[in-house]
């Protein structure tokens, strides 16, 4: 997905799909909080799991655009989404995990053939792949 700019706390959704076309993941700001969701797009369970990225009203109050991408590792495995180039949130595919910096819980329903649950506690191993060290 291309870089977008945005208003935090002002609707948006932006999606995209894993380079293979098996997985996706999309962004979605309704105004008042913003959540990262993984999806499944051989299946009829299409989402698989949801972090929380923001609540609006916790935003500053100087309210500013940033910029948003959600990138994928080469193999469609993992994907990080980025705000302002920072990772805020990600998904592993393989594991069966989502991360957040926040470790909210996002409003998503468990279903047999969804992810475990998981606190989304963040680990900056979930975006290794990215080498934003090097690329610095």
């Amino acid at each position: 997905m291309a870089q977008q700019i945005f208003l935090p706390g002002n609707d948006l959704f932006a999606a995209t799909a894993a380079p293979d076309g098996r997985y996706g993941a999309f962004f979605d700001d309704d105004g008042e909080a913003a959540y990262f969701y993984a999806l499944d797009l051989d299946s009829d369970d299409l989402i698989l799991d949801a972090v929380h990225v923001y609540d609006a009203a916790n935003r500053p109050r100087h309210r500013r655009h940033a910029s948003l991408s959600i990138v994928w590792s080469p193999d469609g495995h993992k994907c990080a989404l980025l705000i302002d180039g920072a990772p805020q949130a990600a998904f592993d595919f393989e594991a069966r995990r989502g991360f957040s910096r926040t470790r909210l819980q996002a409003p998503v329903r468990h279903n047999r053939s969804s992810w475990p649950a998981s606190d989304h506690s963040w680990s900056d191993a979930a975006v290794d792949w990215l080498d934003l060290r090097k690329s610095a």
